[in-house]
């Protein structure tokens, strides 16, 4: 392939004469000799570039003209061996000189193989030189193409480092030079005009760049270039310790000074004007069209994108033109069908145009603001991207933050934005926009609205007052969740309560703390801040105070005293007097009668707040019962038409008869309330709150058996038995229902088992109460409900026991009932009798507790976690023990069956003195008397240690049930228990 490399330490002027010799032989080839220094060995490549025409026809004689050279060689051998060593001895001798440009390009592969960054200008820098080193015109691409392919295949063989990462180098600068430059600037758009735009003079186009150039300057060696591309190779040149050069002469600068070349860019100038203009009446054209491509609006923002960008100079041509109201109207019309790409580039565009403040007002004044706030919840990221990037161009203005801040929905997107962190550049912006935001006065509230509460709460601690006084406005009439409560709270409620002090500052102050208060966890803070005292004397002290004063101070202070826990030890005057002190209960009930019906529910709020508090309860509800008229004040709401104030009423009503019932009782009985409780329990018009209050009242009222006949009467059983279940299967549903809904139906029903007589035995079994008792106790209620419920077994189980009792006849039954005999026993040829009663019961008797299957779940209800629970179980149970007569042993053997008496002793052993260990002596004492569990128990060493114990430090009850106990477990001697229980009171 008439390429040879020749590869020596040095050649000798004789071996270069007969090289050339070669070279004339072969006519009309040019010869190009070009060496290059590797490591201490030099690389001569020889090219024979061109063949003439004779030449390549006679390729066969040449061919054979080598062979006979080569014969020759072969018969003058030894003569060709001498003229080989003085060759050699003349090439060991010989230099061969490289030039400064070859010594220059060989630095720079070998830096540019290292794989450092490079760019356009130094990649066009290196390929003029090696084009000079080469001989080839650096415009001739493929040859030099085919010069590096020939260098590679030199290389294949190569094994040194430096010399890959050269040819490396080469074929990456050469593949990034393959690609035709563009001319970039105002990139010539076929669709639009194609021959009205003018294309530019060669001379326009930097030798580096191949752009089009915006800043021309002139060298040393009167060659013009890009004014950033021959700074970049200078500063190249000198990072690699060589000396500056002019690309495309290759010559060495001897000055880097760069003259401006005004007269270029004048031209240059004039040719980006004229094609600006074409380009914006083509834009104007395009985007005129009532029906627009995507396409061509799309090639339309580029262009204005482009024209913005890199000729800031035309600005005025794209606004005076009206291409930014078209793109705004793009974004306001179309902006659903031309999709998130399109407006991701009119956003871009108009981004860009925004630098000039003309084109800003005008964007402006067609409303940007809102479209681009719309495009914060984009599909694409890029158009999120510039509309954020656009709100923060506007937002360095106040007035337009405030516009911002007014336009719906902006505040809340941009607050969404900035705390996203997955995409954490969008929301660095988004944090600048509403950081600038906060600067602005108007926008404060807005900012507040959508959570960024800080620039108002900054005003509000550290404001004048006139500022803190609009800040505490602001509050007061805003919507707040609880974190933004308790926020505001925890750093403005002391001034707030600062704020008290002034007239001015008032209302406002108690408009924001009523909305604070609201949350109760922000009861302590408000405490701790001393808003009581001032909130006390605004409401009882100050007479001069306005009404609307007296209504917020009665409502925060209902909030606070809402949640127990913060506010009992707190003062609220300088006697050191609470909220539950005598005074203070009296003063609220005296202002109930006199004040608005707003501040009288307020106040009535108030009272049951305190009345329900475990610290306050005992001493609120004794100073409102002593207070004059106190109760009948309370009664007075209890019929109010204003709904708040009966539900509060009957509260506290129910409240006053769980401590006084005996008092509320004659208060209710002389005012001629008792119906009343009733008739709000059946009209469908009432609350349920009032509902479940009234049924507890009445439950907790003591009522006569005439009072129960009369009042509640035998049909309105039938009404409580309906609602107990109907709330029971809604709170399957969880569904939530007052919680003393259940207490007060199961109170209700207690009343008709305290006195049974035959009409009220035939209700029981007619509606099955033992039944609806027992339910309640396996519901998953509160421990109140199953108490009442195991009351409610413990009564029906001792009338029971006393109708079953052999020596008691049943009077003859009477009334509705007249038809019926209702006992525990019925008549049969064969007559089985039940093993607790020692007579014959009916499964359906509903007076036994053995029949109607309620001993288990009295028995599972001893591991209840509420002591009270258990003491009514243990009481239930003890009715099965009472008579110690006729067929006891079976009765106890029955319950051993059952389990209950090793369930008992299991609970003795494990609870402490006190009532139910009393209770549960006494039971386990009764059952001692039977000699099986006696004998059986005996060897029950923990019940004997917890026998005791109790014999030692127990109650005067305990001690005497557990010596008995222990005597008739034979552990201690003693007079026998049958004979001393004879002498001794049941229980």
């Amino acid at each position: 392939n008439h390429h040879y490399l020749l590869n020596s330490d040095s050649l000798s002027p004789a071996l270069q004469t007969a090289l050339k010799g070669i070279a004339s032989d072969l006519s009309k080839a040019v010869l190009t000799v070009s060496v290059y220094r590797k490591r201490s060995k030099i690389f001569v490549l020889i090219n024979c570039k061109s063949l003439s025409a004779s030449l390549q026809q006679h390729s066969s004689a040449i061919a054979s003209w080598l062979a006979l050279i080569e014969s020759s060689l072969s018969d003058n051998l030894p003569d060709l061996r001498k003229k080989t060593s003085d060759l050699s001895r003349d090439m060991k001798l010989s230099h061969f000189a490289v030039t400064e440009n070859e010594e220059r390009l060989h630095r720079t592969l070998q830096k540019e193989g290292e794989g450092r960054q490079t760019s356009k200008a130094v990649q066009s820098a290196i390929i003029m030189d090696l084009a000079r080193c080469l001989g080839i015109d650096s415009c001739n691409y493929e040859e030099l193409i085919n010069q590096v392919k020939l260098f590679k295949t030199d290389l294949a063989n190569s094994n040194s480092v430096s010399e890959r990462r050269i040819l490396v180098s080469l074929e990456k600068i050469l593949g990034s030079w393959s690609a035709v430059p563009g001319m970039l600037t105002l990139k010539v758009d076929r669709d639009f005009e194609e021959d009205a735009h003018i294309l530019p003079f060669k001379n326009f186009l930097c030798p580096l760049t191949k752009e089009v150039m915006k800043e021309p300057v002139v060298l040393e060696s009167s060659q013009t270039y890009e004014r950033s591309a021959i700074e970049y190779w200078f500063e190249r040149c000198l990072e690699d310790g060589r000396d500056p050069t002019c690309p495309v002469t290759g010559e060495v600068l001897k000055s880097l000074e760069l003259k401006p070349n005004i007269g270029l860019a004048g031209a240059i100038e004039e040719w980006v004007n004229r094609n600006v203009e074409i380009e914006v009446k083509c834009a104007v054209e395009q985007l005129s069209k009532e029906s627009m491509e995507a396409e061509g609006v799309e090639r339309v923002l580029d262009v204005v994108y482009k024209i913005s960008e890199e000729h800031p100079s035309n600005w005025f041509r794209v606004r005076n033109a009206g291409l930014v109201v078209m793109i705004v109207n793009l974004l306001r019309n179309s902006s659903k069908s031309i999709g998130t790409v399109l407006r991701s580039k009119a956003l871009m565009a108009l981004l860009s145009m925004a630098k000039d403040e003309e084109s800003k007002k005008i964007m402006l004044e067609e409303g940007i603001t809102r479209f681009a706030i719309h495009s914060l919840i984009g599909s694409s990221e890029k158009e999120r991207e510039y509309a954020v990037k656009l709100l923060l161009e506007f937002s360095s203005d106040e007035a337009c933050c405030t516009r911002i801040a007014s336009e719906k929905g902006a505040l809340v997107l941009l607050s969404s934005m900035a705390g996203n962190l997955e995409h954490p550049a969008l929301a660095n912006v988004a944090e600048q926009v509403l950081t600038r935001m906060e600067v602005a006065e108007d926008s404060v509230q807005n900012l507040a609205a959508a959570g960024r509460f800080e620039p108002l709460l900054s005003r509000l601690r550290g404001g004048p007052d006139d500022i803190k006084i609009e800040m505490a406005s602001i509050i007061g009439r805003m919507t707040l969740t609880n974190n933004s409560k308790e926020q505001i709270a925890q750093q403005c409620a002391q001034t707030l309560v600062e704020l008290l002090s002034k007239p001015e500052g008032r209302t406002p102050s108690l408009l924001a703390l009523n909305n604070l208060s609201g949350l109760d966890d922000n009861a302590t803070i408000l405490v701790e801040s001393a808003v009581l005292p001032a909130l006390v004397a605004i409401l009882l002290q100050n007479q001069g105070a306005l009404q609307e004063w007296k209504e917020f101070a009665a409502s925060i202070i209902a909030n606070i005293v809402s949640k127990p826990g913060h506010w009992e030890l707190a003062s609220i005057d300088n006697k050191g007097n609470s909220m539950q002190s005598e005074s203070v209960v009296f003063s609220l009930v005296v202002l109930l009668l006199v004040t608005s019906p707003q501040c009288q529910a307020s106040i009535l709020r108030i009272l049951y707040g305190m009345a329900s508090s475990p610290q306050a309860a005992g001493s609120v509800a004794m100073h409102i019962k002593s207070s004059e008229d106190g109760i009948k004040t309370i009664f007075h709401f209890l019929d109010y038409p204003d709904v708040e104030h009966r539900i509060y009423a009957f509260k506290l009503t129910r409240i006053l008869t769980e401590r006084f019932a005996q008092d509320l009782a004659q208060e209710v009985k002389h005012s001629d309330k008792l119906l009343l409780f009733k008739e709000k329990l059946l009209d469908n018009q009432s609350t349920e709150s009032e509902k479940s209050d009234a049924a507890c009242v009445l439950a907790n009222l003591p009522l006569s058996e005439d009072e129960v006949k009369t009042v509640l009467e035998a049909s309105f059983v039938k009404w409580i038995v309906m609602n107990l279940k109907k709330q029971q299967r809604i709170s399957n549903g969880r569904t939530s229902w007052p919680t003393s809904s259940m207490e007060g139906l199961l109170g209700l029903l207690l009343h008709f088992t305290r006195s049974l007589d035959q009409d009220t035995i035939s209700v029981v079994k007619e509606h099955q109460l033992m039944t609806i008792f027992c339910e309640q106790l396996s519901f998953p209620a509160k421990p109140r409900v199953k108490q009442l419920a195991a009351v409610g077994l413990t009564k029906l189980s001792e009338a029971g026991r006393m109708l079953a009792a052999p020596d008691s006849e049943p009077p003859a039954p009477k009334g509705f009932c007249a038809s019926l005999v209702f006992m525990c026993g019925r008549a049969s040829p064969e007559p089985s009798n039940c093993p607790i009663h020692n007579a014959p019961c009916e499964y359906n008797s509903q007076l036994c507790l053995l029949k109607s299957n309620c001993i288990r779940p009295l028995v599972d209800l001893l591991h209840d976690e509420d002591a009270n629970v258990q003491i009514a179980a243990i009481e239930a149970l003890s009715t099965l023990v009472l008579d110690t007569s006729h067929g006891y042993k079976g009765a106890v053997d029955e319950l051993e069956k059952q389990d209950v008496i090793a369930a008992v002793i299991e609970l003795f052993t494990e609870i402490r003195p006190g009532v139910l260990q009393e209770r549960a002596l006494w039971m386990i004492e009764r059952a001692l008397r039977v000699d099986s569990p006696a004998h059986r128990h005996s060897l029950n060493q923990s019940l004997v240690r917890a026998l005791v114990e109790a014999l030692k430090h127990g109650t005067a009850n305990a001690k005497r049930h557990a010596q008995d106990a222990l005597t008739n477990l034979k552990e201690i001697s003693g007079v026998s228990a049958k004979a001393s229980s004879q002498s001794r009171p049941q229980r």
